[in-house]
């Protein structure tokens, strides 16, 4: 029943006219050296059922059942009684036509309709020839299957990326937003002055946060003024205790970045970093050279915080998944002590490559 639905009126009318061009070559075929057209339009009519039913036999349930399943031995065996019992089929064609329509006159019989090994031959030749191509037809079939389930599975891994990295995102937000806000509540506790122009600040950083960061790049000249404006906030809250040195090269407006990437090594250095002498020293360096990215972070430490300053809390660990994920086997992420320093050094080769997108 499951067949029958299955089958479609275009299907049929294909099937139709390839058999109907089968009985006009078997016609064509027998015809050579004989005019006897109503011998040849019997033999062939009666001929063509055969080859029907050995090809059907072929097509629907040997190759799908023994040979696709890599079954071979059934295959060979079953194709042997397939071969068996067609050929005793097509003798009982051969007498049958011999005996009613030639009353047995083998001597006016065409030539070509004598010899029982050329029709066996030709019989198989049109199943195997149907047969060839039903198996290039479920071989494109197969291939498209798998080429349309890698597309669906690179779909699936495209959007568990983006959601991925929409998450880490999401992450920075509340990350930098309690850094600030506990800044903006100490200064409130002190009624200073300042209080106003820190909200401003913030409001400047928001802006950038809410209308870039959902972005796949960014200009990295902003990304450096984001820097830059996170690095004067935190100027007015340590007052005269911090020493900033930022250094950046002219960058290109085109050179891009994924957003967000390279405030959490800042908001690290000043969250974890010591003061030294009566100062805490943040030093920041972005160098962009031939589509490379040099970023360095480096503030003053105290050796009982060196633990607490290797496991930065979600700054880093955050960073690093987001660099996996945009920037895999393309970047070069260094963490490390240096005397009374700790330094993180990050290089991106290739920003606007492609492959980073």
């Amino acid at each position: 029943m499951n067949l029958f639905k299955r089958i479609k009126p275009k299907a049929i009318l294909y099937h139709l006219l390839f058999w109907i061009g089968v009985w006009f070559f078997f016609y064509y075929f027998f015809s050579y050296n004989s005019d006897d057209t109503v011998y040849i339009t019997w033999f062939s009519s009666c001929l063509l059922p055969v080859t029907m039913m050995v090809t059907y036999f072929l097509v629907y349930f040997l190759i799908p059942r023994y040979l696709l399943t890599k079954k071979y031995v059934l295959f060979a065996l079953y194709s042997f009684y397939t071969l068996v019992f067609s050929s005793y089929i097509i003798v009982l064609v051969i007498y049958g036509c011999l005996i009613f329509l030639l009353s047995f006159n083998i001597s006016v019989m065409p030539p070509m309709s004598k010899n029982f090994f050329f029709i066996l031959i030709l019989v198989f030749l049109v199943s195997g020839m149907v047969s060839f191509i039903s198996l290039l037809n479920h071989n494109f079939k197969t291939l498209s299957k798998n080429r349309e389930l890698q597309n669906k599975i690179l779909e699936t891994q495209l959007q568990l990326k983006e959601q991925e990295l929409h998450y880490l995102k999401m992450q920075i937000h509340p990350h930098f937003l309690f850094n600030t806000l506990n800044t903006i509540y100490g200064f409130a506790l002190k009624q200073s002055v300042q209080t106003p122009e820190i909200i401003l600040k913030l409001s400047n950083l928001l802006d950038y946060i809410l209308y870039q960061v959902n972005k796949p790049r960014v200009s990295l000249k902003e990304e450096v003024l984001h820097i830059r404006e996170y690095a004067e906030l935190e100027k007015i809250r340590f007052k005269d205790t911090l020493k900033v040195i930022f250094v950046s090269d002219e960058i290109d407006d085109k050179i891009q970045i994924a957003p967000m990437l390279l405030i959490p090594f800042v908001e690290n250095a000043f969250k974890h970093g010591n003061l030294v002498e009566g100062f805490l020293h943040i030093e920041i360096k972005v160098a962009v050279k031939n589509d490379n990215l040099t970023f360095i972070v480096r503030n003053t430490f105290v050796d009982e915080n060196e633990k607490e300053n290797r496991n930065s809390g979600i700054g880093l660990e955050n960073i690093q998944k987001r660099l996996d994920l945009n920037y895999k086997g393309n970047y070069n992420l260094t963490i490390q002590k240096e005397g009374k320093w700790f330094v993180a050094g990050l290089s991106v080769f290739n920003l606007n490559d492609s492959k980073n997108e």
